[in-house]
């Protein structure tokens, strides 16, 4: 009775908030939805994976289950699963910039975005459940002064979203940032690394143990945060780390 009560008082909780800030679709204006079908339709969804490489990325082959090229696998983080090229559309770049940054912080945002990333999967051939299955979400998370200031973490928000549809748990407080770090935007690649170096810690390593994990994060640039993060997951016994990205760089 308790969870149908919560799920009731969710639903009025958001007729309100419809009726009372109503949404508009941030491709074409249209009312009801920050993504409308017709402009997702535009977005061009990525039907195929990668390579880690974030120069002239090598695109695999469909059946390869690997998520690396020659020059790439080096790399700790096993691969990345991303639906949007960040500088293609300028509807993606609009929807990240709502999501994340000021003076928007357009939390709802997670559920569209999510969806994305799942029909990207499903383009792939691969069942979201299955690729998922006995593994564990892991949002990259903020230091404590991005999250005041935010409100929310974005990675943490679709990592909810994708755990919603997959049934897969997400684990919010395994992967922690232990430091306050400048900002990525500006730097290099090799003072992106250096900026992120010990930032991270695995707290309750039991938990991802032998797992496969999948990393969430919002944008893959150069990758030094995955690759930070997929590092420390590692060494912590984690058996597999994938990243998830609505978009790369």
């Amino acid at each position: 009775m308790a969870t149908v009560d919560k799920n009731v008082k969710e639903r009025l909780k958001n007729f309100i908030l419809d009726i009372l800030f109503p949404r508009f679709c941030l491709g074409c204006n249209a009312e009801g939805t920050y993504l409308c079908d017709d402009c997702k339709a535009l977005l061009d969804i990525s039907e195929h994976k990668y390579c880690l490489c974030n120069k002239n990325a090598l695109r695999l082959p469909s059946q390869n289950k690997k998520g690396k090229c020659k020059k790439c696998s080096s790399k700790t983080l096993s691969g990345l699963y991303s639906p949007l090229s960040y500088k293609e559309k300028q509807l993606t770049r609009k929807l990240i910039h709502f999501f994340k940054y000021p003076p928007y912080y357009l939390k709802d945002l997670a559920n569209p975005l999510s969806s994305l990333i799942i029909d990207h999967l499903l383009l792939l051939g691969k069942k979201p459940e299955e690729l998922l299955e006995n593994a564990v979400l892991i949002p990259v998370p903020l230091d404590k002064k991005k999250i005041k200031q935010r409100g929310y973490n974005q990675s943490e928000e679709m990592a909810k979203e994708i755990s919603k549809i997959t049934k897969t748990p997400m684990l919010k407080n395994v992967l922690v940032k232990t430091r306050i770090t400048p900002s990525q935007m500006e730097l290099s690649e090799q003072e992106r690394r250096k900026n992120l170096e010990n930032a991270f810690i695995c707290q309750n390593a039991k938990l991802i143990k032998a797992k496969k994990v999948f990393l969430i994060d919002d944008i893959y640039t150069t990758g030094s945060t995955m690759e930070e993060c997929s590092r420390v997951l590692r060494k912590a016994g984690a058996k597999e780390v994938w990243g998830i990205a609505i978009a790369r760089d």
